[in-house]
């Protein structure tokens, strides 16, 4: 089984109008401003996932900045979640500068079905991830709602990529000792986080934390697999493509590859997934069983 747990879609009208969303979301523009930059919608990834064998996706859209964009973007990933019941698990948007409006939107989502907030991306959302004053209110009300948040993490070293930024380990580290208790994800593998877990206080303040594997191949050789694993363990690292960047299989292989055991293997690929997914709704959640 396996369990996706970092793609992006978009509706048939971003799709098919690129150029009108270029113009009215600036993160849109940085993102997908090259003609080569894919767009997908939840069809299309359906029929990806049945061809690569993928039993569910976590599916979100992008740190949006506009408001309006990041409501419609919702609405779709929303109707998507309910077309596709049992093979899609959607994230919400939403820039939390915008204040008592990110936190209605953030409300909206997860009382229609979004198991959080997601992906966030602070540096074209122009905030600081350890910026308290951002952050305190949006983290305080996705943990009254038990949701996870998703956010984008880069590297502070190596070659530069569109919408790289400038969110790493040390901005992460203070963000993750401000919410201790909150449920969160650390896109691509937390911009290397992982590494400085052999500095004890930083072992232990992850201890609680998710690494999604999202675009690896891009950013890291395939040992990154057998290296952190051996630094935080299996149970931390979940299975993300960051599809349609980058094909499922090229990180599947990669997985499949590495010395890790089959059963660490399939804690990444799906259980470590499950166990978080049904943690979100009080083990209530029972599609998150139908997927296995």
């Amino acid at each position: 089984m396996i369990i996706d747990f970092h793609t992006h879609i978009f509706s048939p009208e971003v799709k098919n109008n690129r150029s009108c969303f270029l113009r009215k979301d600036s993160s849109f523009e940085t993102l997908y401003s090259r003609a080569d930059s894919k767009i997908i919608t939840a069809d299309d990834l359906i029929n990806v996932m049945d061809e690569k064998m993928i039993n569910c996706s976590v599916v979100m859209g992008i740190g949006w900045n506009e408001l309006d964009s990041a409501k419609a973007s919702n609405d779709y990933i929303i109707e998507s979640c309910q077309k596709y019941k049992d093979r899609l698990i959607g994230l919400g948007s939403v820039n939390p500068v915008l204040g008592d409006d990110a936190l209605n939107e953030l409300n909206r989502c997860l009382d229609s079905g979004l198991v959080g907030m997601g992906e966030l991306h602070p540096d074209l959302q122009q905030f600081n991830l350890d910026d308290f004053n951002v952050m305190n209110q949006f983290m305080t009300e996705l943990k009254l709602k038990n949701g996870l948040l998703l956010t984008h993490s880069s590297e502070p070293v190596g070659h530069v990529y569109t919408g790289k930024g400038f969110t790493t380990p040390d901005k992460i580290w203070r963000f993750l000792n401000m919410f201790p208790d909150s449920n969160v994800v650390l896109a691509h593998w937390g911009g290397g986080l992982p590494f400085y877990s052999l500095m004890p206080e930083v072992s232990e303040a992850i201890s609680n934390f998710y690494f999604d594997t999202a675009a690896s191949p891009y950013l890291y050789s395939k040992s990154i697999f057998d290296i952190a694993n051996q630094l935080i363990g299996p149970e931390r690292i979940l299975f993300g493509s960051d599809y349609p960047l980058i094909s499922q299989s090229r990180i599947i292989n990669q997985i499949k590859d590495s010395r890790l055991l089959a059963e660490e293997q399939q804690k990444i690929f799906s259980d470590n997934a499950i166990r978080l997914l049904a943690k979100l709704k009080g083990g209530d959640d029972t599609r998150i069983y139908e997927f296995q």
